[in-house]
């Protein structure tokens, strides 16, 4: 953020609401500029009232909840365009503000876009930065990390990253939590991002989401559950991943391959937050594993996703399947083409026919393919062959 402010007018730190944008804005700008809250009633009123006046007025500044008054925003281009020196706005967002259309007409071009998800494992454990992708693309063994016992995996898993919530002692206390949370954002956030005739239906396309995370998204199958019809569930899902709440994970295919499945995943960016309104515990994860697989899968796109952002290449994440059923989990590509295969197991063991939708994209890669990696919950190394590996699932983070 400091690299982007020294050389942009307007930095928008955009992220779900409660990841920590507004502590990490005010911490970094100190008193060195004021200070507006669009959350406060009296200053949104007075945004909205005389946008172009309330912009007027300030020189330099942080807007803490953007797209509360898209009305600013034309404000904002109007005074970078006559001021354009560097860091005189930050912005943040609970909405992935880019998306909003007045938005992307307001500030393209004068508008550099920094995300900030709930932290990280590794943030968690105060470690630096994991290695893991760069190892990844390198073609290199990443290293191994902690050794983590599976009582404990799946209790970091159920508690995700958002901050309130891994201050939170109980799973009963992390649960009310993320239950008001889903509330919060139903009252307060989608209205100032979408117009939508059915908000009441929204906590109960989360709870179907729910079910399905990690698996193909059938527009029409959960359009049934909900009771609306397919194009409004395919619009209250990218109302969702505004927000920041879901991602659907397209899938990854080369124009002269026809026998790939071009159906994109659903993933939930935080595991405490989906595992809350699903009803997940510890208990029933231990008794059922097979419940524990989509959680985990939806736990390591996260950790992919922070780690990407920190990242100083742009990745771009896909799922591989084929109609003979074979699949990765993830396909990671780099700004230059080349591709990585990610396949979660919450197994403690792994077999060469875990490999088997690896292979297939190996071969559908061809000399882009770096390495292919199966990710499981036991504690060793091991090749399995041409650029692939199993490895822990703490590489990940380390």
């Amino acid at each position: 953020m400091r690299d982007s402010l020294r050389d942009t007018p307007v930095v928008a730190l955009s992220g779900p609401r409660q990841s920590g944008k507004t502590t990490l804005a005010r911490r970094f700008v100190g008193k060195a500029r004021r200070y507006f809250n669009l959350d406060d009633a009296n200053t949104l009123a007075a945004a909205q009232r005389d946008p172009v006046g309330f912009v007027r007025e300030i020189d330099r500044a942080v807007i803490d909840e953007i797209q509360r008054a898209p009305e600013l925003l034309l404000a904002i281009k109007q005074s970078v365009d006559h001021d354009r020196r560097a860091g005189r706005y930050l912005l943040t967002g609970s909405a992935n503000i880019l998306t909003i259309p007045k938005v992307k007409e307001s500030l393209a071009g004068r508008v550099e876009t920094l995300q900030l998800y709930p932290l990280a494992r590794s943030e968690l454990l105060r470690t630096r930065r994991p290695s893991f992708l760069t190892r990844l693309f390198a073609g290199e063994a990443p290293r191994t990390g902690e050794q983590i016992g599976a009582d404990t995996l799946i209790d970091i898993v159920l508690t995700g990253g958002y901050p309130e919530v891994v201050a939170r002692k109980t799973v009963r206390r992390r649960q009310a939590w993320c239950r008001a949370y889903v509330s919060s954002i139903v009252e307060r956030d989608i209205p100032d991002v979408a117009a939508v005739d059915k908000l009441g239906r929204f906590p109960r396309l989360l709870e179907v989401a729910s079910h399905l995370a990690g698996q193909l998204v059938n527009l029409s199958e959960i359009a049934r559950h909900v009771a609306l019809d397919y194009k409004t569930i395919d619009h209250y899902l990218t109302v969702l991943e505004q927000l920041y709440l879901v991602r659907r994970v397209p899938p990854w295919f080369r124009n002269e391959l026809r026998r790939l499945v071009k159906t994109p995943k659903l993933h939930f960016i935080d595991t405490g937050l989906l595992a809350a309104v699903r009803g997940l515990q510890l208990a029933g994860l231990r008794a059922d594993r097979t419940r524990f697989g989509p959680l985990l899968e939806s736990f390591v796109f996260g950790e992919l996703l922070k780690a990407a952002s920190w990242w100083s290449e742009r990745i771009a994440f896909f799922h591989y399947r084929d109609k003979d059923q074979l699949e990765v989990d993830f396909v990671l590509e780099n700004a230059a083409g080349d591709i990585v295969g990610l396949e979660v197991k919450s197994a403690a063991s792994v077999q060469a026919a875990d490999f088997r939708g690896l292979e297939r994209l190996r071969a559908a890669s061809g000399r882009e393919f770096r390495q292919g990696i199966v990710l499981y919950t036991g504690e060793q190394t091991l090749a399995f062959g041409d650029r692939l590996r199993a490895l822990p699932i703490s590489c990940v983070w380390t």
